[in-house]
């Protein structure tokens, strides 16, 4: 087996740079940043957010909540996918934002959660589509240590985008049919 390249993770680590220089920025300026940049449904002035929403948060406690699954999702993904991790969250932040603009309630949205939701829709989706047994293992893993956060697709939560949790999900699992490989 080859070594692990340091390299093949400068970007999850340069995303998590980005979230906290945005959520410095947003502090600094009472979250200005906010209805500017984040993503309100069926607005075209809302539609940059498909791009901006992952990188905005509501607060220093929610960004800091999302920090450590996008950090091991985000690395999960490099490690067992590391051809298509870029493309696989291109489509989940793409698909999941333009489903959240066409489709959710009013709300102004932000946060990584719907990347994080689908990074885990990726990997377990991933893990049953291929049948090759490194993505079968870490969806294995993801759903024993994550599994739980499939009860945050649902609505329940005031002020949770249960919303972006769903359609990163399912965008995780449409990046992981169209990006599948034979074994």
């Amino acid at each position: 087996m080859a070594p692990v390249r340091l390299e093949r993770f400068v970007w999850i680590a340069a995303l998590l740079v980005a979230i906290w220089g945005f959520e410095a920025v947003n502090l600094i300026s009472g979250y200005a940043l906010n209805p500017r940049l984040g993503l309100i449904p069926r607005h075209v002035a809302g539609l940059d957010g498909v791009l901006f929403m992952p990188l905005l948060h509501g607060s220093v406690a929610h960004a800091a909540a999302n920090t450590a699954p996008l950090a091991v999702l985000g690395a999960v993904v490099v490690l067992t996918a590391h051809r298509d991790a870029l493309l696989a969250t291109a489509i989940i932040v793409l698909g999941g934002g333009l489903a959240v603009w066409l489709f959710a309630g009013k709300a102004l949205h932000v946060g990584a959660s719907g990347l994080i939701f689908g990074w885990f829709g990726f990997l377990i989706a991933r893990g049953v589509v291929e049948r090759r047994a490194v993505p079968l293992i870490a969806a294995i893993g993801v759903a024993v240590i994550y599994g739980t956060m499939v009860w945050g697709v649902l609505p329940g939560q005031e002020g949770i985008s249960w919303e972006a949790h769903l359609f990163g999900a399912l965008a995780g699992l449409a990046a992981a049919i169209l990006l599948r490989r034979r074994a």
